[in-house]
């Protein structure tokens, strides 16, 4: 079964040789990448945030396997759904699901199921492919959406990611990247979306999943993929990574010109615990 494309010319160019050019504007040349336990990415069309997204591709030295937490803005199916596709379908080829690695997080994370119509309209887990096809493409993901706002049910995802991490490792396995995908605050002007934002990336920068769960519902933040972020944390403290950097800030308004209201993206990259590193060559 193949997941086919729900946003290709829309989001991002459904041309091949479009989608190419885009991706090598906006993934920046003479970054060095290196290793990480994993990252915050945004997900809105590439005009707005592809270039904060390019950034953190730029950073990352990406392995083979890719788990990949998404939110789920269509509110369809289940509260924390892995994707049973074989692959997922883009402009620029299939993307393998790595079937080893899922069927293993799904053991260790008991609330997670397995559910296709969560993930069928979902943009926000595709936009992030065809950087990752450019970066790396030969990898596979791991397809996970988060949809109920519940701490403990992100907590459990993210310790799962980190044990599944550690018995890569333990075997002799690189471990996979895990990857968050977000975009920030959205619709107040930039003021107050810079404002609510950089609440929301302290706690992100501390590798605090409590307090950002809670900091955004205090304070009215609408990042709509808190809750992905919410599990990255979670397994990163669990496995000793960090720091995490922010390594790149936008809005929509740099690209509109409006001001007055825009949506907020950046990018994160959570570095690996100390003494780790990446077994694969950068590619």
């Amino acid at each position: 079964m193949i997941r086919p494309p729900a946003v290709a010319g829309v989001f991002y160019e459904a041309r091949p040789e479009a989608l190419e050019r885009d991706l090598r504007a906006r993934i920046p040349e003479g970054i060095s990448p290196g290793p990480a336990f994993g990252g915050i990415v945004p997900h809105a069309g590439y005009v707005y945030s592809g270039g904060v997204a390019g950034r953190v591709f730029a950073e990352i030295d990406v392995p083979p396997s890719v788990v990949i937490l998404c939110p789920n803005h269509t509110g369809r199916g289940k509260a924390a759904a892995l994707d049973p596709s074989g692959a997922w379908r883009t402009p620029l080829g299939d993307v393998p699901v790595d079937e080893r690695l899922s069927r293993r997080l799904l053991d260790l994370a008991p609330s997670l199921e397995l559910d296709s119509s969560a993930h069928a309209r979902e943009h926000s887990l595709e936009v992030q492919l065809p950087f990752l096809q450019s970066r790396r493409p030969d990898a596979s993901i791991v397809p996970v959406s988060i949809g109920a706002h519940d701490l403990e049910l992100c907590r459990e995802i993210g310790l799962a990611c980190a044990e599944l991490a550690a018995e890569e490792k333990g075997a002799g396995r690189t471990a996979p990247l895990l990857l968050a995908s977000s975009d920030m605050n959205h619709y107040e002007s930039r003021a107050v979306g810079s404002r609510k934002d950089a609440m929301a990336l302290a706690r992100v920068e501390a590798l605090d999943p409590e307090g950002l769960f809670a900091t955004v519902i205090a304070e009215s933040i609408s990042m709509c993929g808190f809750l992905p972020a919410t599990a990255l944390l979670f397994a990163a403290r669990e496995a000793g990574a960090g720091p995490a950097r922010v390594v790149a800030r936008a809005d929509s308004g740099d690209e509109t010109g409006d001001v007055g209201s825009v949506v907020g993206y950046a990018g994160v990259v959570v570095d690996p615990p100390s003494g780790a590193g990446s077994k694969e060559e950068p590619v």
